[in-house]
C-alpha cells in the first residue's frame, strides 16, 4: 500500500489535504440534503397547518347541509378532506407525541377553540402499509423516524399528517396529506458548485503546498551544492520562521567548513614550503659526500622529496584556488589536450565528436583530464579519448592497452600518495597525487570519475559530468 504513496513532502501534504477536502465535501453534502429536506417539509407543515385552518373556519361557517359539497370540492389526491360525526380513531405510528401536540397548540390558538373541543393530530413516517383514508399516497416515502423538532420546528421530524379538528356544532372535519419532499439530493446545480468549490480550494492547497516545501527543496540543493563546491554562494534566507532559521544554520556551518579546509590548505601549503629549506641543506651537503654510488642514492632520495613537496604544493594551491565557472565546448577542451599531448609525439588519439557546451572551470577540468590521459600514456602504453551525450549528462572516457589494476584496488587509487606497486612504481614516475586531483576536480563540478578494466585488456577511466545551463 505505502508504494502507492507520494514519497514527497510535497506530494504527502497534498495527498492529505485532498483527503480532507473529499471528506469535508462528502460530510457536508451529507449535513446539506438533510438540512433541505427537513427545510422543505418545514415549510410544507407550516402550509399545510395554515391551511387546515382556513378550511375549518370555511366549513364551520358554512350551513350544516352545504358542508358535505364543499368538503368534496376541497379534497383532491393530495390534500384529503373528510366530514363526519365522530371522532376518527388515532392515525397509526404516531410516534411523535412532541409534533402532535405542536401542531395542536398551532390550531388552538389559530382557531381559538376551547378546552373542550381539542383536535386530534397524527404526525409521523408511514410504513408500506399505511395509507391515507384508504389510498397510498404518491408522495408517500420510507425513511428513518427523526424525533424531535430539529432546526426547522416541530413539522421537520414527520412525512404524513393527520387531523381532526371539531367543528362548531359537533361534526369534526378530518384532513390527511402528505408533506413535499425535498427532490434529489444532489442536483446539477450543487454538482456544479461543489466542483468550482473544489477546484479553487485545490488550487490555493497547491499553491500554499508548494510555497511552503519549496524552501526544503533549496536547502537540499543547496546541501548537495555545498558537497561538490564549498565556495558555492550562501543560500537565501527567506520563507518561515523555521526555514529563515534552517538557512541561516546552514550558511553558518558552509562558512565553518570553508574556513576550516582553507586552514587545512595553508597549513598543508606552509609546511611544504617549509621543507624546501632543509631539502636545499640536504643536497648541498650529499654533493659533498665522496663515495659516489651512496651521493647518487642520496641525491636520487632527495630529488624524489623535493618533486613529492612540489606536487603537494600544486595541489594545496589548487585546493585553494577558486576558479570562476564559464561557459566552455568541452569537446574542444578535450581535442585541445589532446593535440598538445600528440604534438610532443605521445600515442594519444581522440574520436570525432559534437561541441558539447557546458559552465565548468576549465583549467580545472583541463588539469584532470590531462593527468588522466598522461596515467593512460605511462602505463598503458596509449591513450584513447571520447566524448559524447548520455542521460546522465556529459561522459568523457580515455582507455589503454595496459595492464590494468586490481579489482580490489579499483577505489583506492584515489587517495593521495597511494599506489600500486607493480604496474605503478616510481620508476615510471608519479607520486600517486594525479588521480586525487582528477577526482577532486570532477567532484566538483559535481560529477563522477570511475575507473573499471576493459575485458579486451587495460583500464577504462569515465568522467560523467551532469549537464548544467
Amino acid at each position: 500500500m505505502s508504494g502507492f504513496l507520494p514519497r514527497s513532502l510535497f506530494g504527502q501534504t497534498l495527498l492529505a489535504l485532498l483527503v480532507g477536502l473529499v471528506i469535508s465535501h462528502a460530510a457536508g453534502s451529507w449535513i446539506y440534503s438533510l438540512d433541505r429536506e427537513q427545510a422543505v417539509r418545514a415549510v410544507g407543515g407550516l402550509a399545510a397547518a395554515q391551511r387546515i385552518t382556513n378550511l375549518t373556519r370555511l366549513v364551520d361557517e358554512t350551513p350544516r347541509g352545504s358542508r358535505e359539497r364543499i368538503v368534496d370540492a376541497l379534497s383532491d389526491q393530495t390534500f384529503r378532506v373528510a366530514l363526519s360525526t365522530e371522532p376518527p380513531a388515532s392515525g397509526p405510528g404516531d410516534d411523535d407525541g412532541q409534533v402532535a401536540e405542536a401542531i395542536k397548540d398551532f390550531l388552538v390558538n389559530q382557531l381559538s377553540l376551547k378546552s373542550g373541543r381539542q383536535p386530534r393530530v397524527s404526525a409521523y413516517w408511514p410504513a408500506a402499509s399505511d395509507t391515507v383514508f384508504g389510498t397510498m399516497h404518491p408522495m408517500m416515502g420510507r425513511g428513518p423516524m427523526m424525533h424531535g423538532f430539529g432546526g426547522f420546528g416541530p413539522f421537520a421530524g414527520f412525512r404524513d399528517l393527520k387531523v381532526a379538528v371539531p367543528l362548531s356544532d359537533g361534526q369534526w372535519l378530518s384532513f390527511a396529506t402528505a408533506l413535499p419532499q425535498g427532490g434529489p439530493a444532489f442536483s446539477s446545480q450543487l454538482l456544479i458548485a461543489m466542483a468550482l468549490m473544489a477546484v479553487v480550494i485545490l488550487a490555493v492547497s497547491i499553491w500554499v503546498v508548494r510555497r511552503v516545501t519549496a524552501p526544503l527543496a533549496s536547502l537540499s540543493a543547496a546541501a548537495e551544492l555545498l558537497g561538490n563546491d564549498l565556495n558555492a554562494p550562501p543560500m537565501a534566507e527567506t520563507g518561515t520562521v523555521e526555514m529563515r532559521q534552517a538557512s541561516r544554520a546552514f550558511n553558518t556551518m558552509q562558512a565553518r567548513l570553508r574556513s576550516l579546509v582553507e586552514n587545512r590548505t595553508r597549513m598543508l601549503a606552509a609546511i611544504s614550503h617549509d621543507l624546501r629549506t632543509p631539502l636545499t641543506l640536504l643536497r648541498l651537503r650529499a654533493e659533498n659526500v665522496e663515495d659516489a654510488p651512496e651521493r647518487d642514492k642520496m641525491l636520487a632520495s632527495i630529488a624524489e622529496m623535493d618533486a613529492m613537496i612540489a606536487a603537494t604544493l600544486e595541489f594545496a594551491r589548487d585546493e585553494a584556488k577558486a576558479e570562476p565557472h564559464r561557459r566552455t565546448d568541452l569537446t574542444a577542451l578535450l581535442a585541445s589536450v589532446v593535440d598538445d599531448m600528440a604534438d610532443t609525439g605521445l600515442p594519444v588519439a581522440m574520436e570525432s565528436a559534437l561541441p558539447l557546451i557546458r559552465e565548468c572551470q576549465p583549467a580545472a577540468l583541463k588539469r584532470a583530464i590531462t593527468n588522466l590521459i598522461d596515467n593512460a600514456v605511462k602505463y598503458g602504453k596509449q591513450a584513447r579519448c571520447a566524448i559524447r551525450s548520455t542521460v546522465q549528462g556529459i561522459e568523457i572516457t580515455i582507455e589503454d592497452d595496459g595492464p590494468g589494476i586490481p579489482e580490489q584496488e579499483l577505489t583506492r587509487v584515489f587517495q593521495p600518495f597511494y599506489r600500486v606497486e607493480g604496474s605503478r612504481n616510481r620508476e615510471t614516475g608519479g607520486i600517486g597525487l594525479g588521480l586525487a586531483i582528477a577526482l577532486s576536480v570532477v567532484q566538483a563540478h559535481g560529477g563522477q570519475l570511475a575507473l573499471s578494466n576493459r575485458s579486451q585488456g587495460g583500464l577504462r577511466a569515465c568522467i560523467t559530468l551532469p549537464v548544467r545551463s
